[in-house]
C-alpha cells in the first residue's frame, strides 16, 4: 500500500449492529460516512453471537447489511469482524457435540465476513472469551490452570485445521487474538496462538497481534520481537490492532509506538484497525471501566469537558498516521 489503510473497530459505538434493522443500519451509515472523511477506510464490525440453533440464519442478515451499505455509496469500505466463541460454541470443549456447534458457528461467521465482503475475521475464537475455568469451586490460576489448557488446546486443533480448509474456500482469514490474562485465561501471549498453530497446517489460521494486549500480558519486547518474526516467516500474522491498555484514547497513551510498530510494518501489509472500547453497557463489566462515555453524536446530549466518541476517533487516526510517518511506512 502507498498509504497504509487505517480501520476502527464499530467498539466505539456498540456490540450489536442490528444487521436487518433498516433504521439502525442508517445510524451505522452515518457514523461511517463521518469516519470516512477523517480518512478512515474500513471498520471491523463486531458479529454478535446467535440466538437460534442454527447460526447459518444469521448469514443473510448481515448480506442485507453489506447491500444497505452499498446503496448508501460505501462501496470501497473495508469491512472486518470481530467474532468470540461461547461456553456452548467452545472449540475446547471435552464434549465432542460443542466442538462439532463451535464449528458449525466459526463456520458461519466466516460466511458472515465473506458475505460483508472482508478477508479477515478475528477475536478470542479459542477459548471462550471471559471465561474463567473452577475446579471444586475454585478458579484455576498459575500451573494449575496451565495444566487444565494444554489437552483442552490440543483438542481444538483438529477443529481449526477443518475450520482453516473453509476460510480458504472463502476467501478469509482467521486471526485468533492472544488477550490479556485480566480478561481470559488463555490464550494471553503471541506465543501461546503460536505454540497452539504448531499443530495446525492451514495458513489461513494465524495471528491477531492487539498493542493493548501486548503491553498488559506479553513477556517483554525481546520476546515480542522473537515472535513477530516468527509470525512473519511461517506468514500467519493476519491482523494488527492499535488499542491502549485502557482500551480508550489513542491520541495521548501508553503504547509503546516504537517498541510495538517497528517489528510489524515491514512484514504487515493489511490494514491497521483502531480499537476503542466506549462504555456501552456491554462492556462495563467485563472491562472493569471507569471513565466516562464518549458522548455519540446524534445519540447522546453533549457533555462538557468530555469528548466525543468522533473526537477521540479524529484524534486516534491523527495520532497513528504521526508514528506511522516516523516509521516511513504511513
Amino acid at each position: 500500500m502507498s498509504t497504509r489503510d487505517i480501520y476502527l473497530s464499530f467498539f466505539m459505538f456498540t456490540v450489536n449492529l442490528h444487521p436487518d434493522d433498516p433504521q439502525y443500519t442508517e445510524v451505522v451509515v452515518r457514523h461511517m460516512e463521518e469516519l470516512c472523511s477523517m480518512g478512515y477506510a474500513g471498520f471491523d464490525l463486531p458479529v454478535f453471537p446467535h440466538g437460534s440453533s442454527n447460526p447459518q440464519e444469521d448469514v443473510p442478515r448481515y448480506e442485507q447489511l453489506r447491500k444497505a451499505l452499498d446503496a448508501a455509496g460505501l462501496t470501497e469500505v473495508g469491512l472486518t469482524t470481530n467474532v468470540a466463541t461461547t461456553p456452548t460454541c467452545d472449540p475446547t470443549s471435552t464434549d465432542a457435540s460443542v466442538r462439532d456447534a463451535a464449528l458449525v458457528y466459526l463456520k458461519s461467521r466466516v460466511d458472515i465476513t465473506a458475505a460483508l465482503g472482508g478477508t479477515i475475521m478475528a477475536g478470542p475464537v479459542l477459548f471462550p472469551y471471559n471465561v474463567f475455568p473452577t475446579a471444586h469451586g475454585e478458579t484455576l490460576w498459575s500451573d494449575a490452570l496451565q495444566d487444565w489448557l494444554q489437552p483442552r488446546y490440543e483438542i481444538a486443533q483438529p477443529l481449526f485445521e477443518q475450520l482453516g480448509e473453509y476460510a480458504a474456500g472463502q476467501g478469509v482469514r482467521v486471526a485468533i487474538e492472544p488477550v490479556d490474562h485480566w480478561e481470559t485465561p488463555a490464550p494471553n501471549m503471541v506465543r501461546d496462538v503460536l505454540d497452539f498453530l504448531g499443530g495446525v497446517r492451514s495458513p489461513h489460521i494465524g495471528v491477531c497481534v492487539d498493542s493493548s494486549h501486548v503491553v498488559l500480558g506479553s513477556s517483554g519486547p525481546e520476546a515480542y520481537l522473537r515472535d513477530i518474526e516468527d509470525c512473519a516467516r511461517q506468514q500467519r500474522l493476519h491482523y494488527v490492532q492499535v488499542s491502549p491498555p485502557d482500551r480508550g484514547e489513542v491520541a495521548d497513551s501508553w503504547i509503546p509506538w516504537r517498541e510495538f510498530l517497528d517489528p510489524v510494518l515491514p512484514v504487515y501489509e493489511g490494514p491497521l484497525l483502531i480499537e476503542v472500547f466506549n462504555t456501552i453497557p456491554e462492556f462495563l463489566n467485563s472491562l472493569r471501566l471507569t471513565r466516562r462515555k464518549f458522548w455519540i453524536p446524534g445519540e447522546d446530549e453533549p457533555v462538557a469537558g468530555v469528548p466525543s466518541a468522533y473526537d477521540v476517533a479524529r484524534d486516534g487516526i491523527d495520532k497513528l498516521r504521526t508514528e506511522l510517518a516516523v516509521s516511513g511506512k504511513g
